[in-house]
């Protein structure tokens, strides 16, 4: 007996269901509820229920798993080309049938609960990161009308901040000045926010068998060990080091015709999060580790700085993939070997 497959487009509250039945042919295209949608998988046998890598589309996949359908979530860029008409939820709906089909599609794993809340951690600390930065400019911004201005970075600028508090206070007008220290306290009660977030981060870290074999590539850390972790899901789902490198954007774009192909910047597909954290953590085993590797030096001694760092940080990926796909340690001097033809 053939599976049948659907392809669902979900929603908050309405839900559109696309499915050719097996028996006779007819083509089914419904609308309904959460509720209604629920009640009719439970009743249907299993099937292969493909929909898209969007918002709770990894809790759909949990939840349809437990029904006992065969999930298979896809990448929104792969389904667009295949709507034919408006976009509308039954064109998507059938859009999303017709690429769960096409041979080859890449599927996107689906994660857990647990790396789900790893990466909602993630995300509120980037976005406290982003404010706290934005008050601290604003805040140098402000005190530089008055002709006030402070060592570069942050943490070196808000401590001389702290000790000219009284100079500040006869520069500024007290109208201000009130508002600044305000603004002050609160850049405070950001650091205290974002420093909570990094030890929940590093206990997970410690607790956890693949960051801590992560942890041992030069370059990596607690928040970028969970980060990958929780972004890759299920290393398997990846075929090779270079298709997880590529994943996160740090491979090079290719444009060819007429047979020539020609490489350009790097693509920058995927998480920005984790590539940011990844070029960074290079960037800090490049100049800062006490050994950065032959490998490393010899490609510094031939191409600029940042080319290197994103090599760097396309090795790190490729090195990540290898011991959570192959269950690895991290071994300094290891040489991979093509098996014999």
């Amino acid at each position: 007996m053939d599976v049948t497959t659907y392809g669902l487009d979900v929603a908050k509250r309405v839900f559109q269901l696309y499915w050719v039945d097996t028996q006779t042919g007819e083509i089914c295209n419904r609308q309904m509820s959460r509720a209604a949608l629920i009640a009719f998988l439970t009743k249907r046998p299993p099937g292969r229920v493909a929909l898209e890598a969007c918002g709770s589309g990894h809790f759909w996949a949990r939840r349809l798993r437990a029904l006992g359908h065969d999930v298979v979530l896809l990448h929104a860029k792969f389904i667009r080309p295949f709507v034919q008409t408006n976009k509308t939820d039954a064109a998507d709906a059938r859009a999303i049938w017709t690429a769960a089909h096409q041979p080859g599609m890449r599927i996107v794993a689906a994660k857990t609960e647990h790396q789900q809340a790893i990466l909602g951690l993630h995300r509120i600390r980037a976005q406290l990161v982003k404010f706290r930065t934005m008050q601290v400019h604003q805040l140098r911004g402000l005190l530089y009308e008055f002709g006030v201005v402070f060592k570069a970075g942050r943490q070196a600028g808000l401590a001389e901040l702290q000790t000219r508090m009284a100079e500040l206070q006869a520069c500024v007008p007290g109208l201000l000045c009130e508002a600044l220290q305000d603004l002050l306290r609160r850049i405070t009660t950001l650091d205290g926010e974002i420093a909570g977030l990094e030890k929940r981060l590093r206990a997970v870290a410690q607790n956890d068998a693949a960051c801590q074999a992560l942890s041992e590539i030069p370059g990596i850390g607690g928040l970028t060990a969970t980060a990958l972790v929780a972004t890759i899901g299920d290393a398997k789902a990846f075929q090779s080091g270079r298709e997880l490198a590529a994943f996160l954007g740090l491979v090079p774009a290719q444009r060819g015709t007429g047979g020539k192909v020609r490489l350009g910047g790097i693509s920058k597909r995927g998480d920005p999060y984790v590539r940011t954290l990844l070029i960074h953590g290079a960037r800090a085993a490049l100049f800062f580790a006490k050994d950065p590797g032959v490998w490393s030096e010899n490609l510094r001694a031939r191409r600029p700085v940042n080319v290197v760092i994103v090599a760097k940080a396309n090795k790190m990926a490729r090195t990540a993939w290898a011991i959570l796909a192959h269950g690895r340690t991290y071994q300094k001097d290891y040489v991979s070997m093509k098996p014999a033809a």
